[in-house]
């Protein structure tokens, strides 16, 4: 709707009340999740009253360009709530939300999914639903606003980030990460909105958690305040007042879960499931909403879509400042816009493997990484680094790199601080934001910590690159309680996630190159802690890795066994080429970095790659689940069978027996 029809439709139409626009949101939500037989009703209809005051007072949108790079960002961290933010999204009148698509919630197909999800529609930023990913995803925004606002300046970066939360967002151990993050940054510009309801679906909150919350988020540096939740002007009062503080802000917004319905209201049974038709019609009695379901007044959606278009004529000016900003901000900050990398970035990185092809260094991979960063760092200047205070061990820390703090958010290094999961989610949000590449390392094994956001990563198809070094029992004397051996398994079976395991240096260059360029998919960089010899000798601009796999040494002769290996095991796999060979057994060594990207090549490659006809032996320092796809029933496996131990890495190759003999038995075995 034009903005002229809009100004013609309200002076026409009585003005819709504060009551009449939460109590919109609160009959959107109760007759979707009553349509669909499924979904929570509770929460949006407890929060309207907040989210009506922040939507047509504060918040900085416009449905017409919805991916204004300064909106405000709005996360519903609280996402089993999405009926809230669809019937904001609707009302205020992004295309992607229909009445139809309300009427359609969590069925196939729909934009509305039962939680919300990235990329389903405009207006939805993050996907939430797995309760305190929203909140972490919410400080990685935060953090990716006032790093740009230091590099373009804030006629150009200047918006908040609000968050709704609710007790399990709390509840869950992220959320202390993610809180504890933004305090010592002292992130200004994020406001979170406890739904304070004193309700899970368990029942009331005192049969599980008995935290002070206000007092935790001030432990924590955050500016604190306790109001009404269904009080408008106390609503507004608060946020104006978070707004203005140079920390970051909690608001404990004081509700009643299900606000208005006769039985259920303040109850469980208001959490998880459809209110009943009796319940819906007695809360439309309470509620004063005699209008049938999915009806939304003439006077009461041309209010909501009023406000929905009031930042029309900041956008417009917004864009002039753009097209006004000299040529090296504008032209950059487009380009950061649209993903795409500067020109030429890759030169310094191809020069790097034809040194490294003629020079033939013995380093670990994680060494190599941290070289391939010194070249790439300086090419790629929106690649924001940093460790979860593993710095010195994971290598991402380049000199070129300063640090972000609390007082200068100009760097580009972050000390995560021992917050994996934290500072995995916060990556996500950093990547949302749209104009950054954050990459971050820890130990491989500490994936299980970062596991839930990693798959949010391929799930929302996000630009972020997890370096996860010392991946084997190569790491040696600290023992299986940080040897990963599972690990490779479990972040293989993630749908569109890259995970690389190089076998030299070349082969690290080629995988970050990869990482950098994969738009759409997230990365995992797993690499060694031991020094691992230069296996390719010959340079070539291709990148090799790209296939996912490739022959890295072909056998004399008709092959009869293909090995095949990933990481610091290709090595031992070459050794016992040479053994077979004096042997008079012709074997072919394939080097398989990226499984992923091996699956995506024409079936011939594949099978030339994998050695269809010959016998199969496969060598990797970890379990063999998932290895059955390239070996089948009558491959070898030579790798893990459990856990490994403590002791010196040459030793704990030896006893787990993964040797360039036990290579060979295998294929010998085999044939």
């Amino acid at each position: 709707m034009s903005q002229t029809a809009l100004n013609t439709s309200s002076a026409l139409q009585p003005q819709a009340s504060h009551a009449e626009l939460a109590n919109a949101i609160r009959a959107l939500a109760m007759d979707a999740v009553e349509k669909a037989k499924s979904g929570h009703p509770g929460m949006p209809m407890g929060m309207a009253d907040v989210a009506t005051v922040l939507f047509t007072q504060f918040l900085k949108f416009d449905p017409e360009h919805p991916k204004w790079p300064d909106r405000d960002r709005f996360i519903l961290s609280a996402g089993h709530g999405s009926m809230l933010l669809y019937a904001l999204l609707y009302l205020t009148g992004y295309d992607d939300i229909t009445i139809g698509e309300l009427k359609n919630f969590r069925q196939l197909g729909a934009k509305t999914a039962g939680h919300p999800e990235y990329g389903h529609a405009a207006g939805i930023e993050t996907t939430t639903g797995p309760l305190g990913q929203g909140i972490a995803n919410a400080v990685g925004m935060a953090l990716a606003e006032r790093m740009q606002a230091s590099r373009f300046g804030e006629d150009l970066v200047n918006h908040y980030t609000y968050v709704i939360a609710g007790d399990g967002c709390l509840m869950e151990g992220i959320s202390q990460e993610a809180i504890s993050l933004a305090g010592h940054l002292k992130l200004g510009k994020l406001i979170v909105l406890w739904d304070d309801n004193n309700i899970s679906i368990d029942g009331k909150l005192s049969l599980s958690s008995s935290e002070d919350q206000i007092a935790r988020f001030k432990a924590c540096g955050w500016d604190v305040q306790a109001i009404d939740g269904h009080d408008p002007k106390a609503i507004a009062d608060a946020i104006r007042t978070a707004q203005s503080t140079a920390t970051p802000s909690m608001i404990a917004c004081k509700t009643t879960i299900a606000f208005g319905a006769p039985t259920k209201a303040g109850s469980e049974k208001s959490h998880g499931s459809p209110l009943g038709a009796e319940e819906i019609a007695g809360a439309r009695k309470t509620l004063n909403w005699p209008y049938a379901p999915f009806e939304i007044p003439e006077h009461i959606l041309a209010g909501w879509r009023e406000y929905g278009a009031r930042h029309a004529l900041e956008f417009a000016s917004w864009t002039d400042r753009l097209n006004n900003a000299n040529d090296v901000s504008r032209e950059t900050f487009e380009r950061l816009m649209e993903k795409a990398l500067p020109e030429n970035w890759n030169a310094p990185l191809d020069a790097l493997k034809k040194k490294w092809a003629e020079t033939a260094p013995k380093m670990a991979t994680r060494k190599a990484s941290g070289e391939v960063l010194n070249v790439l760092a300086p090419a790629i200047p929106e690649m924001i680094g940093g460790s979860a205070d593993l710095t010195g061990s994971v290598n991402t820390k380049t000199d070129a790199l300063l640090p972000v703090t609390p007082k200068d958010f100009s760097g580009r290094y972050i000390y995560w601080g021992i917050r994996e999961h934290g500072m995995a989610a916060a990556m996500n949000g950093m990547a949302l934001h749209g104009d950054l590449i954050p990459y971050a390392g820890t130990f491989l094994v500490f994936t299980d910590y970062c596991k839930p956001a990693i798959r949010l990563s391929a799930l929302m198809e996000q630009r972020v690159i997890y370096v996860m070094t010392h991946d084997s029992i190569g790491l040696g004397e600290d023992g299986p309680t940080h040897q990963p051996v599972e690990h490779l398994a479990m972040l293989r079976a993630i749908p569109n996630l890259n995970v690389f395991r190089p076998a030299d240096a070349i082969e690290t260059a080629e995988c970050w190159a990869l990482a950098v360029a994969s738009q759409k998919t997230p990365s995992v960089l797993s690499l060694t802690r031991q020094d691992l010899p230069t296996l390719r000798r010959e340079h070539t601009e291709q990148n090799l890795s790209a296939f996912g796999g490739y022959v890295l040494s072909e056998s004399e002769g008709e092959a009869q066994v293909t090995l095949l290996a990933t990481g610091s095991e290709v090595h031992l796999a070459i050794e016992a080429q040479k053994v077979l060979k004096q042997k008079g057994i012709a074997a072919r060594v394939s080097s398989l970095p990226c499984w992923r990207l091996l699956d995506q090549q024409p079936k011939k490659y594949r099978e030339k790659v994998l050695g269809k006809g010959t016998a199969r032996v496969a060598v990797e320092a970890a379990v063999a689940f998932g290895w059955e796809r390239y070996i089948g029933r009558t491959g070898a496996f030579v790798g893990m069978k459990g856990f490994g131990a403590s002791a010196p890495a040459e030793a704990l190759y030896e006893h787990f027996g993964i040797t360039v003999d036990a290579i060979v038995k295998a294929a010998e075995t085999k044939l």
